[in-house]
C-alpha cells in the first residue's frame, strides 16, 4: 500500500476513522462515547486522545466549531 499511495495502511485507517468521526460529530447528536463505541474504540478516553493526535483538537471542541 505504501508503495502505491505513499502512506502506510495505519495512516489510511487513521484518516478514515478521523473522517468518519468528523461526520458523526457534525451531523449526529450522539455523545463522544457513543461515537467512539460505534467506531470500535473500547474506551472513549482513547478515542479522545486519538482524535486530538490527528486533528489537534478534542472531539467536543471540534463539534462546537463545526456546527
Amino acid at each position: 500500500m505504501k508503495e502505491v499511495t505513499g502512506k502506510s495502511t495505519t495512516a489510511h485507517l487513521a484518516e478514515r476513522f478521523v473522517s468518519e468521526a468528523k461526520v458523526l460529530l457534525q451531523h449526529s447528536d450522539w455523545s463522544v462515547g457513543e461515537i467512539a463505541d460505534r467506531l470500535g474504540f473500547e474506551y472513549a478516553t482513547y478515542f479522545n486522545s486519538f482524535f486530538k493526535k490527528h486533528t489537534g483538537t478534542t472531539p467536543l471542541a471540534f463539534r462546537k466549531t463545526a456546527r
